[in-house]
This record gives structure tokens, sequence and C-alpha cells, in this order.
């Protein structure tokens, strides 16, 4: 019988394994006592008749009616005696007469044939005036009495245990349907009230699982409907009281980490925003004094190339800010189709350029590949995943950029035999700010601000595409999935 796993199943299991072994007790107590009972009302009935029958054997008496032709050890004094009844006379410990009184109109005693098993069980019954329990091959089970004799033999009466057993056997039945069919009661009765019951508890559990359910994580989530209130007396009710205040607090919770996510992105946007114009200017000033035609000394030329490479950096970690921002505030990208073959072909050449010194390697279908979405997004996300092979690796490391078509998905995949992500990063290197500098790298490598990653992952969300990472020592993959264009 497999184990019941709800709550309701175990009560309603255990209420009807209760009342059954209840009920068992009370169906043995009752068969024993009345077995008892008509056993010793037997022994009783034995007491009143006893030895007229076996000592009527001993004396070869005659029936009133009986006739002269009747052999005398076939005859014996039948009056006041119950059908069946049963008279047996031992001798010297030696069976010598055993007959049983007839059932109905017939006049002569039947002999009772017996087994050696049969002897020796009727001589072993002791003479102690009490009742025992015989059983005679060819009379099934009797209860017998053993008496002393005139003679110095022995007389046994006995009565048949048929109509004591055949009563249990009746008790037995009766109290099997009986018992059985309020066992069936109770147990729909019983899963119906435990169902009734435990209906406030169902109800929590719904409205766990439908929380359960929500992803809590993408920012604002209306929470479902509380749980309705119980009695606060129950424990059921308690439970939900409780359930109810934990989700008052988890509501309360996500709305202000939702405010302060707004927040934090209209800073980061409009500090973005402010911070182009002057990062330009500076740009611009310092490029225009490298121009001046006049002598400028070694110390100044140096300074100014370091203000100008710095401001472009700062003006590409503005752009990128900047672009997280209006993708976190969910702006609608482009939406055309997007020859993504041509888009690896650019970007890998690109990326060739960049970094002559690593080997690259390309696995195009036959057929192009296209998907639905923003070009200039798409390949700004997968610039900056060969960006971030060429960056992280040493010099001569392969890197194979593979495009297929599974099904209704796209599937881009940039592999490299570099050293491989640090094991302590992986988990959030997708996430902002999160700088690989553990990685060896190569000769122009290194001074990213750690958004290349999460504007990949934030393009890629944006197209309802994934991307993950698989890293050991030696082996590098990120895998690009994308809807397919029908």
């Amino acid at each position: 019988m497999p184990r019941p796993h709800t709550l309701r199943a175990r009560l309603t299991v255990g209420l009807v394994v209760l009342l059954a072994a209840s009920c068992a007790a009370v169906g043995v107590a009752a068969v024993l006592e009345l077995d008892g009972f008509l056993t010793s009302r037997l022994d009783e009935q034995l007491s009143e008749t006893g030895s007229r029958f076996p000592a009527s054997l001993e004396h070869n008496g005659k029936l009133p009616d009986s006739r002269d032709d009747h052999d005398g050890d076939e005859h014996g004094d039948t009056r006041r005696q119950a059908a069946g009844t049963l008279g047996v006379r031992l001798v010297d410990g030696a069976v010598t007469n055993a007959a049983v009184v007839p059932s109905g109109a017939a006049a002569t005693i039947l002999t009772v044939p017996l087994t050696a098993a049969d002897a020796r069980r009727l001589a072993s019954v002791p003479v102690d005036g009490r009742g025992h329990t015989v059983d005679i091959s060819s009379l099934d089970d009797y209860r017998v009495m053993a008496t002393n004799g005139l003679d110095g033999d022995v007389m046994i009466t006995g009565l048949p245990l048929e109509p004591v057993e055949a009563t249990v056997h009746r008790l037995e039945l009766v109290a099997g349907i009986v018992f059985g069919a309020a066992l069936t009661f109770t147990g729909v009765v019983g899963a119906l009230w435990v169902r009734w019951s435990l209906r406030p508890l169902s109800r929590v559990a719904a409205t766990a699982t439908r929380v359960s359910e929500l992803p809590l994580a993408s920012g604002e989530v209306a929470l479902p409907p509380r749980a309705p209130d119980a009695d606060p007396r129950s424990e059921v009710g308690r439970v939900a009281a409780a359930f109810n205040r934990m989700l008052g607090h988890v509501e309360d919770a996500l709305t202000e980490r939702h405010a302060s996510q707004e927040r934090l992105r209209t800073f980061a946007a409009d500090a973005s925003h402010e911070l182009r114009t002057p990062v330009a200017s500076v740009r611009g000033h310092a490029e225009l004094a490298l121009l001046h035609p006049g002598p400028v000394p070694p110390e100044v030329t140096r300074a100014l190339e370091r203000i100008t490479a710095e401001s472009s950096r700062m003006s590409a970690m503005v752009d990128e800010l900047l672009l997280l921002a209006r993708l976190d505030a969910g702006r609608p990208l482009e939406r055309a189709p997007v020859d993504l073959t041509r888009l690896v072909l650019d970007a890998v050449t690109d990326a060739r350029a960049a970094g002559p010194g690593h080997r690259w390697t390309l696995e195009l279908p036959e057929e192009p590949v296209t998907v639905t979405g923003d070009e200039h997004r798409l390949h700004q996300a997968l610039a900056n995943l060969l960006a971030n092979a060429r960056s992280h690796t040493p010099v001569g490391t392969k890197v194979t950029v593979s495009l297929e078509r599974d099904g209704t998905a796209v599937v881009l995949a940039v592999h490299d035999d570099g050293p491989g992500v640090a094991e302590d990063i992986r988990p959030g290197v997708f996430e902002r700010f999160t700088r690989a500098d553990r990685r060896a790298k190569g000769p122009g490598g290194g001074g990213g601000a750690g958004l290349g990653l999460a504007i990949v992952a934030a393009v890629l969300e944006a197209h309802g595409g994934t991307v993950t990472l698989e890293s050991r020592p030696g082996s590098t993959t990120f895998g690009v999935r994308l809807p397919a264009t029908p």
C-alpha cells in the first residue's frame, strides 16, 4: 500500500486505522466472550446429563420401544438425552463401548468407529468433573466430561461443539459485515470532514503556490490576494494569520526595493546623460591642445594624450551606463530582420583586426540564419563577447565562434582555450561591475569597468534570449540562444 503524502490523506487513514483497531478489539473480545459463555453452558448441560447414557451402554440397557432382535451393545438409555450425545465406556484405559444418540425418530443408537488416536485422546481425558474438548475423527469436535463408573470403569459423556462453533462463526460474519460497513462509512464521512476542516489550510497552500510562481526578482510584483482568515483559536487559523503577515512584509520589502531600484536607475540615467557633455568637452579640448602648432613640452604632450585616452574610456563607460539604464527602463528596441550570419562575420573581422595575436575560427552554417531584433544592439553584444575573449586571454589563444539553428532557436557560441574564469566570480559574471581581473590578460587587456557582459545579458534578455557560461581551465564557452525568425 503506498504511503499517503498529503495531510488530509494521513489524517483520514489514521482515523480509519484507529477505528479498525477498535472494531477488531471489540470483535475479538465479543467472539471470545461468546465462545466461553456457550462452552460453559455446554459444560453445565454435560454436568446435568451425567453418565446415564454411557452407563446404559455398560449394562446393555434397552430402549423403551426396543425389539429383542437387537444386540445389547447397540442399545442404551437415551431418555432425556439430546441428539448427538456421545457415550464412551473405558475399562483399564481401553474403550469398550462408544455410541451417540441418534437424531429424529431413530431408535437404534449409533456405534462410533474410533481410531487408535481417537481412543488415546479419550483415554487421556481426566476424571475431574470438568469439560474438555476432544477431536474425534468421525464426529469432529466434542465437549466431553469423564466420571467414575460403578465397576471401576470410566464413563465419558460428550456433546457436539458444532452448535457453539456455528453460533460463534455467525457472530464473526455479522461483526465483519457490520464493522466493514462502519469502516467504509467512517472513511467516506471522515475524508469529507477532514477536507472541510482543512479548507483554510488548503487555501493557504494555494496562495503560497501562487506566490512561489511569481518572478519576485524581476522588479515590481503584484502579490496575489491574501489567504482567507480562519478561526484564530485554531492551528490553521494561526498559520493563515502568520502567512498573511509574512506576505505583507514581503510586499513592503518588494515595494521598497523596487522604489530603490527605480531611484538608482534614474540616477544612473541622469548622471550618465549629464556626464556626456563635460566628458566630451574635456576630450575635445585635449585633442585641440594636441593639435597646437607651436612647440609643446614632452611632459605636456604625454599628459594631454593620457587625458584624451581616459576621456575616451570614460565616454565609453558613460555610454554603457546610459544603455543599461535605458534597457532597465524597458524602452523598446528596434524590431527588424537581422542576418546573424553577416553580423558574426563582421564582428569576427573587427575582433581579428583588434587582436591579431589570437587565432580566430568561424563555424557557420551554409544557409543564412535570421533573427528579429535590433541589429546595432546585437552587434554590440557580440562585440562585447569577442572583446571579453580577446582581452582576458593570452596571445596565441584560439577563439572559435560557431552559429547554428536548433529548432526554433538560434545557438551562438564563443569558445576559447584560455585559462578560464575564476570559480568564485562565475556566479556573478553577468552582473554589473564584475571584473575578471584574475584571468590572464593580453597586451591591451584590463582596465574594463565590468559592464560588458552585463550589457550582453541585458541586450539578450530584451530580445527574449539567454546567455550562459561554462568554464574550466583550458575551456571557456559563452552560449547564446535567441528565438529564430520563422
